[in-house]
């Protein structure tokens, strides 16, 4: 078994959604990612997208079950082959190509940037980044986050360990998520507020 992970899947969920609602910050075509404030919670979170972001930031650490740890899914390579797997999915759903591979590359990216921040007190220190280009293994060496522990999953240490590393991770990422959503709303509000002049001009 692997003895530990590197950030736990709440981090890196949140850190995928986070990246979603800063990749709405980019001008162009995104209307379609703004909803009335009178929309639902959902709605008004950006939707599919979103959550499809969110899952795509875990993603990665599926490789838990086929071996080959912190490999290939946790390389460049990978971040830049789901973006062009999100930016066919965008063409067939007559959605913007660029912005969808862009924001679904970027969500998959937090993964690797969180895994490079963290304490890895097991060797390989780090993750393949650049595989299959290299098998050298990255890490920062900054320990931003903690990592998580899977052996004796509900031993007294291992619950420690885990409240430990989840704690700071809402503390740092929470601030992040909770200031790129505030951003976020007041953005596209002006967006909907520009559009609705649109359709419905001064006489």
């Amino acid at each position: 078994m692997i003895a530990a992970l590197m950030p736990s899947p709440i981090g890196h969920v949140m850190a995928g959604v986070a990246a979603a609602w800063t990749a709405d910050l980019i001008p162009g075509d995104r209307e379609w990612r703004s909803a009335p404030a009178t929309a639902g919670w959902y709605a008004r979170a950006g939707g599919g997208l979103t959550v499809v972001c969110g899952a795509l930031a875990a993603a990665p650490d599926l490789d838990l079950f086929f071996g080959g740890h912190r490999t290939m899914t946790h390389s460049l390579v990978a971040a830049a082959i789901v973006g062009l797997c999100a930016g066919a999915v965008a063409a067939a759903t007559r959605r913007p190509i660029a912005r969808v591979a862009l924001t679904c590359a970027l969500a998959y990216a937090t993964h690797l940037l969180l895994d490079v921040l963290e304490a890895d007190p097991f060797p390989p220190e780090g993750i393949q980044l650049l595989w299959p280009f290299s098998r050298d293994w990255f890490i920062s060496g900054w320990n931003v986050f903690e990592y998580t522990e899977r052996r004796h999953l509900f031993s007294a240490f291992s619950l420690g360990q885990n409240a430990k590393a989840l704690v700071r991770e809402v503390g740092i990422l929470g601030p992040i998520a909770i200031v790129t959503w505030l951003v976020r709303v007041k953005a596209l509000a002006g967006l909907s507020t520009e559009l609705a002049c649109g359709d419905h001009p001064t006489q």
